[in-house]
This record gives structure tokens, sequence and C-alpha cells, in this order.
């Protein structure tokens, strides 16, 4: 028996793409209409290392829209390197939004721990 798993990423925090954009040392995220290879897309453009093309996060919708050619066009492991950037970033963003301290540890297989730090 086949098991069919679907993850959908929403990008919606302008604020944590931002943060995620300063994380990786990329340029800042600019709102704006790009030309894709065959198609135009708005939202906040992010240009990510070797990609030809940005990626566009639409923040209302939560959709991310990209064209890499199947990665000949920007390598699939820069995309999921700033998807994990944002998720860090924006669980750090609402930790302290309800009064929290994140503390970020970073893990030997890849993964990034965030917890809040309790005062003793």
């Amino acid at each position: 028996m086949s098991h069919i798993v679907t993850i959908k990423t929403e990008i919606r925090d302008p604020v944590a793409i931002a943060a995620a954009c300063e994380r990786l040392q990329l340029t800042a995220p600019v709102q704006r209409t790009v030309r894709l290879f065959n198609a135009e897309a708005t939202g906040l453009a992010v240009e990510l290392p070797g990609w030809r093309y940005p990626i566009v996060c639409q923040t209302e919708t939560g959709a991310i829209l990209y064209d890499n050619y199947e990665g000949r066009w920007g390598s699939d492991a820069e995309f999921h390197r700033f998807k994990q950037a944002y998720a860090v970033e924006l669980t750090k963003l609402q930790m302290r939004r309800q009064g929290q301290t994140p503390c970020e540890q970073m893990l030997e297989d890849g993964w990034i721990r965030v917890r809040a730090v309790v005062a003793a």
C-alpha cells in the first residue's frame, strides 16, 4: 500500500521573510513584479544564490512562486535553506510577541531547535 504525504509551506509574514534573508545574508526582499521564465509574479521577491529568477512570496495567500527548471536554474537546497530560515525566524518572532525569549540550537543533523528560555 502506498502512503502519500503532502506538505504545504505557506510564507505569510513579511517580517519573518526579511529576517530569513538577513539570516542567510541575502539581499532584503522587495515588493515588486518579476519576470519568471514565461510568466510574471508579484509579491516579495527574494534573490537566492545561484538562481536565475527570484522566488516570489505572496504573503496574502502564502504562495511561493518560482521557476528553477527542475534544479537547472537554481538549487533546491537554497530554497530549502530559505524555508528553514523563515520557519526559525517566524517561530522566534511569535515567541517574542508572546513575551518569551527564544533560544536557538543548531543540531548535528542540520535541524534547528528553538525553545523558550525560562527564567529560574
